[in-house]
């Protein structure tokens, strides 16, 4: 890592890239701003040598940063619709510390949720609404300050992860709310309640630190539309009807107080996604590939929200990609993987070629 008074120069990037990742971000707007009229945007990963372990990352802000911005280089080299952003990278689990659960640091990786802050639903009586700072969120302001500082120019930081209303009340309690849904839902309402309120104050001040933009946000080396990402992961944990009842209108009411913005789902079942595209808004859904088909879920999307898909371990949906079978959706983020730089541009110049449609 080089001294501090170098970090600046750590990444450079030149003019001519300067200005091929400011129409990038273009491209990015028009994905929302004009739909029918987009092209998709393409981001190929490529394995990083010499990445630190996480324990190293962990007990160093500018080990991390540093890391991260490692990780932008290959993309660099290839072209692709990959933005240099970097991340404060503490895990899933933030907003949950600060309600009092405890962290944990598995090996070579991000921290995770360790205990659970409620053993019992009537301790909820008890549970304050944290300070913004609580938990590990003093250390990301510190870390994040310090980041500001060092900053390469060119490069944004990414909003931390928050997670979800119902993914931060299932941290909190614990895989015992699935029973408390029917046990006491007066009570996970109370806790949905609380966790929302939180997200609500708490994203504003997280984008103070990083930006005076209040309609647009990076994250996972993208332009979005809206506030933040939301990660609904436990949502294939109940049925779409307790969804609908317990969880949207918390989802609802976060979402409309932050602007809008994305929702994150990596669950098996399509059958809540309906539910999501009801938010209002929701400007973009990734799903996970294994569970859901991109063509299918593009023609139910509605045309004012982009899909993210990651296509790396769909060969199927590759070749039919390439033959110029497209979906009729246009604004896309298709991700995909290359073993090196060298097939990362071959890999993209195959999709771009493929691409039946042009701005």
């Amino acid at each position: 890592m080089p001294s501090t008074a170098r970090l600046h120069d750590y990444l450079l990037i030149d003019d001519t890239q300067q200005v091929r990742l400011r129409e990038t971000e273009a491209r990015y707007r028009r994905l929302y701003e004009d739909p029918e009229h987009c092209t998709p945007m393409v981001m190929v990963n490529t394995p990083v040598d010499g990445v630190p372990e996480w324990e190293e990352r962990l007990a160093d802000p500018l080990l991390m940063l540093c890391a991260e911005l490692d990780a932008i280089r290959p993309h660099l080299a290839i072209g692709d619709d990959r933005l240099p952003t970097v991340r404060v990278q503490f895990g899933t689990a933030q907003v949950a510390t600060a309600f009092g659960c405890e962290l944990a640091i598995p090996t070579n990786s991000l921290p995770a949720a360790a205990t659970h802050a409620l053993t019992d639903l009537t301790q909820l009586d008890e549970l304050p609404l944290p300070a913004l700072t609580a938990g590990w969120y003093g250390k990301l302001q510190e870390w994040t300050a310090l980041w500001q500082a060092h900053l390469p120019a060119g490069v944004q930081i990414q909003h931390p992860d928050i997670q979800s209303p119902f993914n931060n009340a299932h941290l909190i309690r614990g895989n015992d709310i699935l029973l408390d849904f029917y046990d006491d839902p007066e009570r996970v309402g109370c806790l949905l309640d609380l966790v929302t309120d939180y997200m609500i104050a708490l994203v504003p001040w997280l984008k103070g630190m990083i930006s005076t933009d209040s309609a647009w946000f990076y994250d996972w080396g993208a332009l979005w539309k809206g506030g933040a990402r939301i990660s609904n992961c436990s949502m294939h944990m109940i049925s779409p009807a307790l969804y609908r009842e317990h969880v949207l209108p918390r989802d609802i009411r976060l979402l409309e107080a932050i602007g809008g913005g994305r929702i994150h789902y990596c669950g098996t079942s399509g059958g809540v996604i309906p539910d999501f595209f009801t938010i209002p808004g929701v400007s973009a859904l990734d799903v996970h590939p294994q569970f859901h088909d991109l063509w299918a879920l593009a023609e139910r999307t509605p045309a004012h929200i982009a899909l993210l898909y990651d296509i790396s371990d769909d060969p199927a949906a590759w070749q039919r990609l390439l033959a110029g079978d497209w979906p009729r959706k246009r604004n896309l983020v298709l991700q995909c993987t290359a073993s090196s730089v060298e097939e990362g541009r071959a890999r993209l110049d195959e999709l771009k070629r493929s691409m039946p449609y042009q701005e």
